[in-house]
């Protein structure tokens, strides 16, 4: 069931970036089944009917450039419905924002897409429900590439610092980003060791894996007093074979033959 969830997110944003003449559908492709086992896996604590329920939990996308994938998701989800995709999405006065904006829909939290900032409003609303003592969770995804950025690992200092383990964040590892592979840009390794020296638990999965990713994600906190970290190994561009691991698709919108052979591949 999760499979195929995972695979209609998939032909919505194909559609959505396609229509839009949009970018970065490699982007969000590489974390579809990170929000499918988040969303429909029965991790997050939400209601679609109740968008601001003060007992949800938080989901950020810090990687804002990814936000069509969380478009469909949302819309499958119930939040809003399948045809705002099309009307909305990357067009002049629509919601649906090239970055996800506060506000304009329901189900996203904060303005993301400047990047190295998600996880610090991650930190804010677990720190936050540490003083309320609420029982709830904050999900935050991370780009590997994003991890560049010197407020990311500000935040994590913090987080463990304060035994944040209601905060779990999620690093899209699909190795690319904007200007080329991460390890050539700025190599993290060994990305898990940094997290743990931070004060995090950090464990490593399979990010396409959905029966895995749903099994770690049930068991945060993984340790009393610290914040979790997985790191979700992934494919840029992951069902289409043309984009898979592929920089150009961080970029380019698929053109009409390039858009029929991606349908035909993810039917």
């Amino acid at each position: 069931m999760l499979s195929k969830t995972a695979q209609k997110i998939r032909q919505l944003t194909l559609k959505m970036i396609t229509e839009a003449k949009a970018s970065h559908i490699g982007s969000s492709f590489s974390i579809v089944e990170i929000l499918t086992a988040l969303y429909f896996g029965d991790i997050l604590k939400i209601d679609p009917q109740n968008p601001d329920d003060p007992k949800r939990d938080i989901f950020i996308l810090s990687k804002g450039h990814g936000c069509a994938s969380l478009y469909a998701t949302l819309a499958l989800r119930g939040f809003f419905p399948e045809e705002v995709l099309y009307k909305e999405f990357y067009t002049d006065g629509g919601r649906l924002t090239g970055h996800p904006s506060f506000k304009l829909i329901p189900g996203i939290e904060v303005a993301t897409g400047a990047l190295g900032h998600g996880l610090s409003m991650g930190v804010g609303f677990a720190k936050a429900a540490k003083i309320d003592a609420k029982k709830t969770k904050t999900f935050v995804v991370l780009g590997d590439g994003e991890c560049n950025e010197g407020a990311v690992w500000e935040a994590a200092l913090f987080a463990g610092q304060h035994k944040l383990d209601n905060l779990t964040v999620i690093v899209d590892y699909n190795q690319l980003q904007g200007l080329g592979c991460s390890k050539d840009v700025l190599c993290m390794d060994p990305f898990k060791e940094k997290w743990a020296a931070f004060g995090w638990e950090a464990k490593e999965v399979d990010g396409h894996n959905l029966e895995e990713l749903t099994e770690v994600l049930k068991k945060v906190p993984f340790k009393e007093g610290k914040p979790n970290a997985i790191i979700a190994h992934t494919v840029k561009g992951k069902g289409v074979s043309y984009m898979e691991g592929e920089l150009a698709w961080h970029y380019k919108s698929p053109n009409e033959e390039e858009f029929k052979q991606a349908v035909k591949e993810l039917s």
